[in-house]
């Protein structure tokens, strides 16, 4: 199976997964399928299933905690969770919520989903092992929706002044949030000239391009600067009647609708009928 077939295949089982109880940011999972896939199944990341708490892991948060059916799927893919607790996703007593939640899930780092956390907590970590003379980096995946916060500027001055380079921010710039385009609610003209204003490292890739991701991923932080990766994607990739359209940040499909998942996603009315079994 080629890298495109693994990544239809991770977009399938998000779909398929939050349709089973008409529940999923569907849009925000698409678009960062690529970026975990890097972190987690090209193990640019440290981490290990057999003991979640290995205390020589890098630590991974996820700030824009709606994108979590990503991170679930995820986190099956390389064996931190199983096919059954993937399934029963915001189904009652299930662990696995519309935002991830700590302590119950292993290799769920912090519970997000209050917007503009999620850095703050990383800053908080990172310096925390700076001072223990310890040498594990702290991923934080960020929605550029999410930068609007007040908080999150206010970590990203932090993470500078104490020059943090063991922390590596990398923002979903999709480019639309929940009510419409970032542009039209809060235009900034340039976050690369933003963040390099606040002192940070900026790096720009294409967000659903792998190897790019790899690349960067795998460079050693040589600066004195923490590191931002602007990940230029698309939300709801995958999916042509989703891709760049904010009305979808918080449905499913109708019945037409359904027809183009079913077909873009490689879908079978069988796999769709079973979806409705479990409801």
């Amino acid at each position: 199976m080629n890298i495109e077939e693994k990544l239809l295949n991770i977009r399938k089982e998000i779909f398929l997964t939050g349709y089973s109880v008409s529940v999923a940011h569907l849009a925000s999972a698409f678009s960062i399928v690529e970026i975990l896939y890097s972190l987690y199944i090209n193990k640019n990341m440290k981490y290990n299933v057999e003991d979640a708490n290995d205390e020589n892991r890098d630590i991974f948060i996820l700030s824009k905690g709606h994108g979590s059916l990503a991170l679930y799927t995820i986190l099956k893919e390389v064996g931190f969770i199983d096919k059954k607790t993937l399934s029963s996703f915001c189904k009652p007593g299930s662990v696995l919520g519309g935002e991830p939640c700590i302590p119950y899930i292993n290799g769920v780092e912090a519970t997000t989903g209050s917007l503009g956390h999620g850095l703050s907590i990383a800053t908080g970590v990172s310096l925390a092992k700076k001072m223990d003379n310890r040498n594990e980096k702290v991923y934080v995946l960020l929605g550029d929706g999410e930068l609007e916060e007040g908080t999150i500027w206010e970590a990203i001055m932090f993470a500078a002044h104490n020059k943090l380079n063991n922390l590596i921010a990398i923002v979903d710039c999709n480019k639309i949030q929940k009510m419409g385009s970032v542009k039209d609610i809060m235009s900034i003209n340039s976050w690369k000239t933003r963040f390099e204003a606040f002192g940070w490292k900026v790096v720009e890739v294409n967000g659903h391009d792998v190897e790019e991701l790899d690349k960067v991923f795998k460079e050693e932080n040589k600066e004195d600067k923490p590191l931002v990766i602007l990940a230029n994607t698309i939300k709801g990739k995958g999916v042509s009647i989703v891709e760049n359209d904010p009305r979808w940040h918080w449905r499913l499909p109708n019945k037409k609708e359904l027809k183009v998942f079913m077909n873009e996603l490689n879908i079978s009315e069988e796999e769709i009928q079973k979806c409705k079994e479990v409801i």
